[in-house]
């Protein structure tokens, strides 16, 4: 086990952030880039010492009956290493947000007005499992000129502190405060809720997690909260959908990950198509180990084969984290729509069809964070949008909505230069 501390105290790492907030506030681009770089070179030379504090969250994982979907997807970080490494490269290669002028006016009392990018100030961010992210939040923060309080969950301690570690140490290296990045090495579910208070501190709550955590961070928090990542997406098969291309986007959708939001949890079928679609679906993806859960018109198709189960008004609703997928066939795109925005979660939906005014209706109506036209809803994902990372993906509307990646993590204020002018 990685060292915890004994005792916590979570004022004073808020007083600790704040400060090194300040400090990071005064460093330049080139200064934050070279640092960023230089955590990714730490992450490829450490990356047996982070592979082997993994392995014993993975042991954990495993003795405490976890499903290994759940592992492979969320705890398991030696697939993801190369990425990673590569998304912290990505971080430092793109523009700093920091300083952009977002309006320019002079008034016609001289006044020069500037809206202009400025960093948010201190983030508080709750997760569980992803020990991934603890590198994606910390290296956008860092860019952003943002500290950052990170809690992660118990079932990937090992792997955060060893990380935590190597990014302390090479901010250290480098002349920034280590306190940019902090993390509550413990467990206990108090110190979620004494975050939850530390408005003096924290500028913004970031939970990623299910939705017990986001409840609960939206119903206790006396600082605003972004909240997002549970993903109940859906892929609308239309009747003029190519079925030949549509079995890959499908299959992609659903089995690339199950385990992650962007994964698809419904399927939706035109009643044009569902006859000779849903089979094609049940065979290809059931190949994969994928189980069924089957509305009405759509058990009558392929209730046949074992693998396929009526569905519940509940399944609708539910996101599955798992190799289950809901079928449904519905009228046309109409019922589509309408379906989405009962049971859907405005995090990523999708239609397939080649059918551009269907399309349309689809993309303007659903009321979602990431809408796609002939796509897989794996893309819902900072780095695969080229925005290296994200801290988490928001549903919500205000400030930010989609992959929160280094835009996101900035506010504005008004700069207004004048010549000793007085108002009239």
């Amino acid at each position: 086990m990685e060292a915890v501390a004994e005792a916590i105290d979570l004022k004073q790492m808020g007083i600790n952030a704040k400060a090194a907030a300040a400090i990071l506030a005064r460093k330049s681009t080139a200064e934050k880039n070279a640092v960023i770089r230089a955590i990714a070179d730490a992450l490829a030379a450490e990356s047996p010492a982070i592979l082997e504090a993994n392995q014993r969250d993975l042991g954990l994982a495993a003795q405490n009956g976890m499903d290994p979907i759940w592992i492979r997807d969320r705890i398991a970080l030696e697939r993801r290493m190369p990425g990673l490494i590569a998304d912290v490269q990505k971080v430092a290669d793109l523009p700093d947000p920091v300083g952009e002028i977002l309006l320019e006016s002079t008034l016609d009392n001289g006044l020069q007005l500037l809206k202009r990018r400025t960093p948010l100030g201190v983030l508080g961010a709750i997760y569980e499992s992803r020990p991934n992210v603890t590198v994606d939040i910390s290296t956008l923060a860092l860019k952003t000129s943002n500290a950052v309080i990170l809690r992660g969950g118990s079932d990937v301690l090992n792997s955060n502190m060893r990380l935590t570690a190597i990014l302390q140490a090479v901010l250290a290296r480098h002349g920034f405060p280590a306190d940019v990045i902090q993390y509550i090495s413990s467990s206990d579910r108090r110190h979620v809720s004494e975050m939850l208070r530390m408005y003096e501190y924290i500028d913004m709550i970031i939970p990623r997690g299910g939705n017990g955590l986001h409840t609960f961070c939206r119903e206790n928090s006396s600082i605003p909260v972004i909240t997002g990542g549970i993903g109940v997406c859906h892929i609308y098969v239309d009747d003029s959908a190519l079925l030949d291309r549509v079995l890959p986007v499908l299959d992609n959708a659903k089995t690339q990950r199950p385990a992650v939001c962007n994964s698809m949890e419904t399927l939706l079928a035109h009643e044009a198509v569902a006859s000779a679609l849903l089979p094609q679906v049940v065979d290809r993806l059931g190949a994969a180990g994928v189980a069924f859960h089957a509305g009405e018109r759509a058990y009558a198709i392929v209730g046949d084969d074992e693998r396929v189960v009526p569905a519940s008004d509940e399944d609708f609703d539910t996101e599955w984290y798992n190799l289950t997928l809901n079928l449904k066939v519905v009228d046309g795109v109409d019922e589509a729509i309408a379906h989405i925005a009962r049971h859907g979660t405005q995090h990523s939906d999708s239609i397939l069809t080649e059918t551009a005014q269907h399309a349309e209706r689809f993309l303007n109506e659903v009321d979602s964070a990431a809408v796609y036209w002939n796509a897989s809803t794996r893309f819902t994902d900072g780095s695969a949008m080229g925005m290296g990372a994200e801290v988490a993906i928001s549903t919500q509307k205000l400030h930010a909505r989609g992959p929160m990646a280094l835009e996101e993590l900035t506010t504005y204020k008004w700069i207004v230069k004048g010549d000793y002018t007085s108002r009239e």
